[in-house]
């Protein structure tokens, strides 16, 4: 019988996918995911049925993707990233009546950044899209507003597009009311992947022309501070 799996490929790299994400996308027949996605396994879609669409075509893939599985054939679906985090999985489940799914995780791009960036998430912290595409503006300003209310660190995705220039700003005026000037504040594009950059500074020196759509930020609680070239949040050990 055959099988859909959901896989989280990761950031974006072949060397930061799971064994077990690796394995599925191998071993499918068919690789269904968002164009810019299957770019970046292209050393892994040979001989193999590759449906690609462009933005905005998540609901049209995952039925594209349940089809290909009833009429036989192994498949995957894949998301940047977690797929249970802003990826597929959710769609699929609630389409995919009848046929045999599997979530397999991904190393999400918060934690690739983190890494990058030295321990910044070492405590709670909370992940918040600042897309209004499927969520209102209103919802994203009160999650901010209770991450800050909780002092949470703060991972910021879908900081910014063409459309949505000025939500960045407006989310950090709002953490500006809680947060201290000099809470440091990670910055990296392209994580995990070809054109990767990556900057370390505050809320009040952010430089908002570097950020893109494809960035995340990473702002810290009221114990996070930067040390050389790292950002620490400590965890409350006694060092």
């Amino acid at each position: 019988m055959a099988k859909l799996y959901v896989v989280g490929m990761g950031p974006g790299s072949v060397e930061n996918m799971t064994l077990k994400a690796y394995n599925a996308v191998k071993n499918s027949d068919v690789i269904v995911g968002y164009t810019f996605y299957i770019d970046l396994l292209k050393e892994l879609t040979e001989g193999k049925e590759i449906i690609s669409t462009g933005m905005h075509g998540e609901i049209e893939r995952c039925t594209m993707a349940v089809e290909k599985v009833k009429q036989g054939f192994n498949t995957v679906i894949i998301s940047t990233g977690d797929a249970g985090l802003y990826g597929m999985a959710g769609p699929i489940l609630e389409i995919a009546d009848g046929i045999d799914v599997e979530i397999i995780p991904g190393v999400t791009s918060s934690f690739e950044a983190a890494a990058e960036l030295g321990a910044p998430i070492m405590h709670d912290f909370c992940t918040i899209s600042l897309s209004d595409l499927l969520t209102s503006w209103d919802t994203i300003e009160k999650r901010i507003r209770c991450a800050c209310e909780g002092d949470f660190v703060i991972a910021l995705y879908n900081p910014k597009s063409k459309a949505r220039k000025d939500n960045l700003r407006k989310a950090m005026d709002i953490i500006s009311e809680y947060k201290k000037p000099d809470t440091p504040v990670g910055i990296v594009k392209n994580a995990g992947r070809q054109g990767n950059e990556k900057r370390i500074t505050t809320i009040s020196d952010i430089d908002y022309d570097f950020v893109d759509m494809r960035t995340v930020l990473i702002i810290g609680n009221s114990s996070t501070y930067i040390k050389g070239e790292k950002i620490i949040t400590p965890r409350g050990y006694k060092i």
